[in-house]
């Protein structure tokens, strides 16, 4: 078997999630939170559609962990990203973690929202 490191370059992955908060690239952040090569930072939730629309231009996916259980986003915001012209999936916010780093790790244009679980 031969073993490859996985190479981030600017972005960083999530390492861990719990009641409340994210550890991402060894920083631990409280509450809901968004993540990109461009950084991290904290997120205010649904209705805070301009910080993801900031995204656009370097994203081509934007994953939203809606929480512990998978839920459908607000009309208006699937609504405003698509505008924008970058796609969104919606997934519970263990799976969106999940997702964002395989495909952080191949090197594609992705960035995540997460609401805490």
């Amino acid at each position: 078997m031969r073993l490859n490191e996985i190479v981030f370059n600017d972005a960083k992955p999530v390492e861990g999630y719990g009641p409340g908060f994210f550890r991402i690239g060894g920083q631990v952040i409280q509450g809901a939170v968004i993540t990109a090569p461009s950084g991290t930072r904290t997120w205010g939730g649904f209705d805070d559609i301009p910080a993801l629309e900031a995204l656009a231009a370097h994203t081509d996916v934007i994953f939203i962990g809606t929480g512990s259980e998978i839920a459908h986003l607000p009309t208006g915001l699937r609504e405003q990203l698509e505008k924008a012209g970058v796609g969104v999936e919606a997934m519970a916010s263990p799976a969106a973690a999940r997702t964002y780093n395989v495909l952080l790790s191949e090197g594609r244009r992705v960035a995540l929202a997460m609401l805490p679980i």
